[in-house]
């Protein structure tokens, strides 16, 4: 599973100008569930092969007993539970304060391997400056500028450095290619556990009518006709003695890594609550990463004639970009509707990892073409001359051609109708890719 960073700090200190920074975007996820502030962010970053999330918390105060500062503590300490390493900022500038000092005896106290980096340092060479950084006893200090991007490469391979990163072996890619990853993902309370424990038959993840019951994400094999799979709860076993309020178990952090290990995701909508916020963004992260899917409502027993109707049109307005998966109401705990999920399970898998020749490819092509061309774009119009398969899971067409850097998304996506129906490509995204040939003559001088 990826590492995570947590960057943890006082107010102003460049936390969420350094997330952005790493992520190169703006674009996180946001855990909208209620409690939650709207300073914790989740992103995903990467540092040449190795990919990471980074999570971007508030201004932390350890001390604070109530109000806005309390509940902001609260979230930066379950970013840094959630973590692998906590990248410490500090303001260089500013130099040290009493709140620094306030949380790095917090940091030291959990023993978690911890970076400090100190921001705002572009033309600070002389390292005299960083020195009164070291009495809070957290070892070397790195120097950053977030806002310029200096010493930002340095400082992430220092953070990984501090990981121990497992290595997958040649037995284990073998022993995980053989069963499907199922990973169960959803909001709190969606009735996730329930469900695995319906299809194992026993009680085998804690599962009762509180939400976030669970926090880790745990796998269980599972074989069913021959097929086996890799159960993957996005919550994990946890005593009731050990079961605190909500929102100290709910991890957006192990979502994404389930998400990321999976093989197809089962997407979990409460009929109850409808679609929400965090069910959309959760569908817009499987999308990204290119996660074969199927959705299922929850629940459907609960809701009566018109609140199904309700529910159905928020799921083609809200989900709209989820077309291409398989939709299912069903109820986990009465055990109605789950039958039909495994076929549509199957078929989402079998579709995310389906050979297209690419003759085939390059025939279904040019007969779009010939029925509908793409418009002009300026004094040429895209001409498309061949296609062919540039990866699995999810699938990927990549289309060759002049001009085509002109093509329009709205062509793309009939484009994408056409190869869908064709390969039967139900419950996966698919990338479409468009490659120009390039004028070997465009860089010579005319004669």
């Amino acid at each position: 599973m990826k590492p995570v960073i947590a960057l943890v700090g006082r107010p102003n200190v460049g936390k969420s100008t350094l997330f952005n920074r790493l992520t190169k975007s703006r674009d996180a996820i946001v855990a909208d569930y209620a409690g939650l502030t709207r300073d914790r962010h989740y992103g995903n970053a990467r540092l040449g092969k190795q990919e990471f999330i980074v999570i971007d918390t508030g201004g932390f105060e350890p001390t604070a007993e109530s109000g806005i500062y309390k509940e902001m503590a609260k979230q930066t300490r379950q970013a840094v539970a959630e973590a692998d390493v906590v990248v410490f900022v500090v303001d260089a500038r500013e130099g040290l304060s009493a709140q620094d000092h306030d949380i790095a005896n917090y940091l030291r106290k959990l023993g978690k391997p911890t970076l400090l980096v100190a921001n705002k340092a572009e033309g600070m060479k002389d390292t005299a400056y960083l020195s009164e950084f070291f009495e809070l006893g957290l070892g070397e200090v790195t120097p950053v500028s977030a806002s310029h991007g200096q010493g930002v490469r340095s400082m992430v391979e220092a953070a990984l450095e501090r990981l121990a990163l497992p290595e997958l072996d040649e037995d284990e890619e073998a022993t995980d290619t053989a069963a499907i990853k199922l990973a169960v993902v959803g909001r709190p309370n969606a009735g996730k556990s329930t469900l695995i424990n319906t299809w194992l038959g026993e009680e085998r993840l804690v599962a009762f009518d509180m939400p976030g019951t669970t926090r880790d994400a745990i796998s269980v094999p599972f074989e069913r006709e021959g097929q086996r799979f890799e159960l993957i709860d996005t919550a994990g076993l946890r005593r009731k003695g050990k079961v605190f309020e909500a929102i100290e178990k709910f991890s957006v952090v192990k979502t994404l890594q389930a998400i990321e290990s999976a093989n197809v995701v089962l997407l979990l909508i409460d009929a109850t609550q409808g679609v929400t916020d965090q069910d959309a963004h959760i569908a817009g992260f499987i999308l990204e990463s290119g996660r074969a899917v199927v959705l299922a409502i929850n629940k459907w027993d609960a809701i009566d004639s018109y609140q199904r109707q309700m529910l159905e049109r928020s799921i083609e307005t809200r989900l709209t970009f989820m077309k291409f998966a398989s939709l299912h109401r069903i109820s986990a705990a009465k055990r109605q509707g789950l039958g039909p999920l495994w076929g549509s399970i199957i078929q989402a898998h079998s579709a995310a990892n389906r050979k297209m020749p690419t003759p085939v490819l390059t025939r279904l092509l040019q007969e779009a073409v010939e029925f509908q061309q793409p418009q002009r774009g300026g004094m040429s119009r895209p001409k498309m001359r061949y296609a062919h398969q540039g990866g699995m899971n999810p699938p990927v067409i990549v289309i060759h051609g002049n001009s085509l850097e002109h093509v329009s998304e709205t062509y793309k996506r009939y484009l994408e109708g056409r190869f869908r129906k064709a390969f039967d490509l139900v419950g996966t995204p698919l990338r479409i890719q468009m490659k120009t040939s390039q004028n070997p003559y465009a860089d010579k001088e005319s004669v």
